[in-house]
This record gives structure tokens, sequence and C-alpha cells, in this order.
């Protein structure tokens, strides 16, 4: 087996070589998770920010890394997924389940991302992300989310494709998966 190459270490990613291959290494232990979220009347809720790696606004349902905050770098997923619910959507959730977890993109990184399912939304506050993040929220109805994304595309948006899992998973996760969170 080839030895892996550090090529350089950052805050959040390290980036490596083994033989040819090139890849990102997420340095946070416990990866990342997406949520999907369904408002009481029905509208799936997402988020829309700049992304800078891709220099565009991307939409994309509410999600971050897991253990990235000082003191709780063992946070569980389900407990991220209703930080990052509640930080940048402004809604809590009264429960919360775990669907799955796989890599976000296997040719070129190590992340591994989370699927979570919220539940019973209540609105706290605003929502917004915290200081420096710019995060403006849509809830659209469940009915027309799949077209509504395919126009946001039209008119320049990055739009996230594990989206279109997400609302795949609102339809049929609770019949598909039933498994505990790592």
């Amino acid at each position: 087996m080839d030895e892996t190459e550090v090529l350089f270490n950052g805050r959040w990613l390290r980036l490596c070589r083994r033989g040819r291959w090139e890849y990102a290494e997420r340095t946070s232990p416990g990866g990342a998770v997406i949520v999907i979220a369904l408002t009481p009347d029905d509208k799936v809720v997402f988020v829309e920010q700049w992304r800078e790696a891709i220099r565009a606004r991307a939409i994309e349902m509410p999600a971050g890394l897991i253990g990235d905050e000082p003191g709780k770098e063992s946070e569980h997923l389900l407990d991220a997924a209703r930080r990052e619910l509640l930080e940048e959507t402004g809604y809590a959730c009264g429960r919360i389940d775990y669907y799955m977890t796989g890599p976000s993109s296997s040719g070129m990184s190590t992340e591994t991302i989370a699927f979570a399912r919220a539940w019973d939304l209540r609105r706290e506050h605003a929502g917004g992300g915290v200081a420096g993040e710019d995060i403006q929220v849509h809830e659209i109805p469940r009915a027309g989310a799949a077209q509504w994304l395919c126009r946001k595309m039209g008119e320049g948006y990055s739009i996230d494709p594990k989206l279109f899992a997400g609302l795949y998973f609102l339809e049929h996760g609770s019949v598909l998966f039933t498994g505990e969170a790592g």
C-alpha cells in the first residue's frame, strides 16, 4: 500500500496524495450532516448562501459540520443536526431521525454526510446562521419543490444535487430507513 503524503494542512481540510491520487481529507472527525425539514404547513425548508469555493449562491438543505465547535468534538450527529437546523433556519424540532451516512464526493474527499429528518418543527427565530454567515431561508411547498429548484438553477443558482435525495427521503425515508445513528 502506498504511503500518504500530506501536501497541505488547513483548519478544516488536509490535502493528501496517495500514489497517483490527490484528495481532501476532513480534519474534523464527525463529518457533516444535512437536515431534511418540513414545516407544519407542508413546506420544505431550504437555505441559500454564498459559497466561496464555487463563487456562487447555493441552495441547500440546512447542513453543517459535526463536532466543529470547541469542546464539542465528540458531538453526536443528531445533536449537530438540531443545532444546524436552529442556527440556519430558526426552527427547532420535536424529533429527529437518522437515515443514512455516505461519502460527499468519494473520488475527491474523505468527508461523509449523514442525512437526518427533522419532525414537528416550531419557529423560534428568523434564522440566518451564526456570525459571518448570511443565510436566507426559503420555505417551498413540497408539491412544487423540485420545480422550484429547477427554476432557481435556470436563474444561475448552484443547486446541491443532494437536495433531490432529500426530497426522495421526504416521500420514502420512514419506510426505507429505521437504523440508529452512529
